[in-house]
């Protein structure tokens, strides 16, 4: 598999650098559930805090199910 390689004059018409236009594209692939959250703020390069503040600017919000939920009081469960 081959990197993707966003040639310079693109990233000046779009007036965005690399760490720009990554975190766009991963807080985009996030909102459209092809990412999880680890994986989108691994990509842009972020903590957890600093990707979820960056989802609130944008205003997304984050993607918590009762599923999710449900896996979380299980969690709470075994840990106490």
């Amino acid at each position: 598999m081959k990197d993707l390689v966003i040639p310079k004059s693109i990233l000046e018409e779009l007036r965005q650098n690399k760490s720009e236009l990554l975190l766009e594209l991963a807080v985009y692939l996030y909102d459209k559930e092809q990412l999880t959250m680890g994986r989108a703020k691994k990509m842009a390069g972020l903590t957890q805090v600093e990707f979820q503040k960056e989802l609130s600017k944008k205003g997304i919000f984050i993607k918590y199910d009762i599923e999710d939920f449900e896996a979380d009081l299980e969690t709470i469960k075994r840990l106490s």
